[in-house]
């Protein structure tokens, strides 16, 4: 929830996914799919993997945004962001 306050989508590997079962290295880039149309509690998100040597992978990433609260904040940018744009209305 301090991620989320803070306006960070925070996201867990499923259940025997790890960074090192993944093989990261640390010369990864990654794209996020499945948010354009907005983020739910627990919804499941497809985090492609651009490896160096060009090649890419996908895995299933869980939101853990767990409440309708916490998505109005996130969807604001932040707790800060959502009480100040609340009070300006």
């Amino acid at each position: 929830s301090n991620l989320v306050g803070m306006g960070v989508l925070p996201l867990v590997f499923k259940e025997g996914v790890s960074r090192e079962t993944l093989n990261l290295t640390g010369e990864e880039s990654f794209d996020l799919s499945g948010i354009e149309a907005g983020v739910s509690p627990h919804q499941d998100i497809t985090m492609i993997i651009h490896r160096a040597d060009g090649s890419s992978d996908e895995v299933k990433l869980m939101s853990r945004i767990d409440t309708l609260d916490e998505v109005e904040y996130y969807k604001h940018g932040g707790i800060l962001h959502y009480v100040l744009r609340d009070l300006a209305a």
